[in-house]
């Protein structure tokens, strides 16, 4: 089968896209706190025959920066940060065919919780559902759930390995042929395919069965971001859809052959996963339109925009440190997100970056984050093409510099140009997300073949 781009929205059930100064672009959406606003987005997503409509998510307001959450609600960064699961739900309602995916934290919830949360939107979307499985980041997310800290990096990968195994057992737990629906003889199902989990491990037990029948993909896609050493393992051995953030081209190239050899690792086909980088998208008629849009987008963030995101994700107080006072070894080695810290020392140049290194070289809070495709729809579709073609990913997830239209300008313009060239399918191929992104439907217990 050829190759071919998959797309993935990318949301965020809150005030603004990942880009904090969305919300201020004059043709942005006011009403966030409507199911308007994402049913206006899930159809023009659809439309645009994307694969996926993701949501990340976080589990606290920005309020690491300074200690106090006053410069991210003066500024709305990002602090409106509703249930994702309740907005997929209604998503799905005005959809058929695009997959519906949300961020759930294995570090703060419970393994039969999420897998009943997760099977039951599968059902309700009749198979377009995953799960953006995460660790979390920061102590605010901690002292949310009762905690005095959060956990370290690798210990919070070693528990996430176990609650996998707990929710894939839970998604285990019916045979597909189980439920029998007799009604002349009143049985309902043969309780010989229904099994518990009986899971006991160093962070986790929990009994089963679950009860929730399997979907008609089998079980949720899942979704994942690591990037360090450690999370990289944990994506090789869980990820079917794997999100990765890469400065340039060429790092993408190297990041994209280090995870496909991490899922190889794992005993896993690489060809089967997908790997997506985050990118923006100006597009225009001329050029010079879409330059224009690019230069005011970036015109929207504010100097507090990327400082208060950088304490959020590191969880660390930017505002403690001068701005061009090198970190300190020990102050790098407590910062939460260790691919994002590895990615600033690899730009920077320096084993101890400062400050104003973090913020120059990440473009956080910016729509310099990530790569920027500007120009024409066939210039774009000409950046695009190279990455694709030259093994830097397997798709794209598309961030919104303003919503929905960044969205729509994509949808009219730049996939007839990529369906044009044989790029980008012109229709869904199934009715599960799964069959849409080409994989195969799990078999039980198949998920115990990686390691």
């Amino acid at each position: 089968m050829e190759r071919t781009i998959k797309m993935v929205g990318f949301l965020q059930a809150q005030n603004c896209s990942i880009a904090p100064g969305s919300w201020r672009h004059p043709n942005a959406a006011t009403d966030f706190l409507t199911p308007d606003y994402f049913t206006r987005v899930a159809r023009v997503l659809e439309d645009g025959k994307f694969h996926l409509a993701f949501f990340d998510d976080r589990l606290a307001m920005p309020d690491i920066y300074g200690r106090d959450h006053v410069a991210a609600v003066e500024n709305g960064i990002r602090v409106v940060k509703m249930d994702p699961a309740t907005i997929l739900a209604v998503m799905s309602a005005v959809t058929s065919k695009l997959g519906l995916g949300g961020t759930y934290s294995t570090t703060y919830y419970e393994p039969f919780h999420v897998a009943r949360l997760f099977g039951t939107l599968d059902l309700m979307t009749r198979g377009r559902a995953a799960w953006n499985v995460v660790t979390s980041l920061n102590d605010s997310e901690a002292a949310n759930f009762g905690r005095t800290e959060h956990l370290e990096h690798d210990l919070r990968y070693d528990r996430a390995d176990e609650f996998m195994e707990a929710v894939m057992g839970h998604w285990d737990s019916w045979d597909d042929d189980a439920i029998l629906l007799d009604k002349v003889s009143g049985r309902f199902a043969d309780a010989s395919k229904v099994r518990p989990v009986k899971y006991e491990g160093k962070f986790f037990r929990t009994h089963g069965p679950l009860p929730v029948p399997r979907s008609p993909q089998g079980h949720p896609v899942l979704i994942q971001a690591g990037q360090s050493g450690r999370g990289r393992r944990f994506a090789g051995r869980w990820g079917e859809l794997i999100f990765v953030v890469y400065p340039n081209l060429a790092a993408g190239k190297k990041q994209y052959a280090d995870l496909k050899a991490a899922v190889k690792e794992s005993g896993r086909d690489p060809d089967s996963v997908t790997v997506a980088p985050a990118c923006y998208v100006n597009v225009g008629e001329t050029a010079e339109i879409a330059e224009e849009k690019r230069r005011y987008t970036e015109s929207l963030a504010t100097a507090e925009d990327g400082v208060v995101l950088l304490s959020e994700a590191l969880n660390f107080d930017f505002a403690s440190k001068p701005m061009d006072e090198p970190f300190t070894d020990a102050e790098l080695a407590g910062l939460s997100w260790g691919g994002f810290k590895d990615r600033i020392v690899s730009l920077s140049g320096k084993a101890n970056p400062t400050v104003r290194d973090f913020v120059t070289f990440s473009g956080r809070g910016t729509t310099r984050e990530f790569p920027n495709f500007t120009g024409t729809p066939t210039q774009v579709v000409d950046q695009m093409e190279t990455w694709f073609q030259g093994r830097a990913c397997d798709g794209f997830v598309l961030v919104a510099s303003q919503n929905p239209g960044s969205f729509e300008d994509f949808t009219r313009m730049v996939v007839p140009e990529m369906q044009r060239r044989g790029l980008y399918h012109r229709d869904y191929a199934g009715n599960t997300l799964r069959e849409n992104l080409g994989l195969e439907r799990p078999r039980h217990g198949e998920w115990r073949n990686a390691r």
